[in-house]
């Protein structure tokens, strides 16, 4: 099998270190546009972005520091020149619970993260205990039905860094079959030989 997702998800590295380049506004648009066509449960589009460039970064690094009972300006969100503020909003439903919206927005930040880094961006999704504050959350105008997840460093891709080599996951540990019958397999017991469905 073989395709450019399934090359891209294998290529894909969180970068911790970015170079002071940055996409466009109109650039992250057409990545967004695409990146919103996760799964979503009743297209109730649970989410958006928030956009940090520039002196937005100092005003998230005093509400970090506020957030920790500190003074100043924290340096962290001068990491790299582009900061993508990823806010699940939970809309009202009957059908797709809190968590389910929740998880759509999380999709559609990874999968941002996935074009960001095929379109030669450098990424790292970054959290802390602060992403909940009320400090962080009133910097990024969140209403009380929204939640912070966290942001994309997004920067460009430092030409001489060492590419450290990920090590594979083995899907085997991690993919099962329905207990209760013959060819059930968990993660740290025996195979028994399947049969047809």
């Amino acid at each position: 099998m073989t395709g450019s997702a399934l090359e891209a998800v294998r290529a894909r590295r969180s970068w911790s270190k970015v170079t002071d380049a940055a996409p466009t506004h109109a650039e992250l648009l057409t990545l967004v546009s695409a990146a919103g066509r996760v799964a979503d449960h009743s297209s109730l589009r649970p989410w958006r972005l928030i956009e940090l460039r520039g002196a937005d970064r100092e005003r998230l690094g005093r509400a970090i520091n506020k957030a920790n009972d500190e003074k100043g300006s924290s340096s962290k969100p001068l990491r790299a020149p582009l900061l993508i503020a990823v806010v699940a909003s939970y809309k009202k439903s009957g059908k797709v619970p809190r968590w389910e919206q929740e998880a759509v927005a999380s999709g559609v930040a990874h999968v941002l993260s996935l074009l960001l880094d095929e379109a030669g961006w450098g990424v790292i999704w970054r959290t802390g205990d602060y992403t909940r504050s009320k400090a962080v959350a009133k910097a990024h105008g969140l209403e009380a039905s929204e939640e912070l997840l966290g942001w994309l460093y997004v920067g460009g891709k430092p030409a001489r860094e060492r590419l450290g080599r990920r090590k594979a996951v083995d899907a085997r540990r991690h993919v099962s079959r329905m207990p209760g019958g013959k060819g059930t397999k968990r993660a740290s017991g025996a195979t028994v030989e399947p049969e047809g469905l």
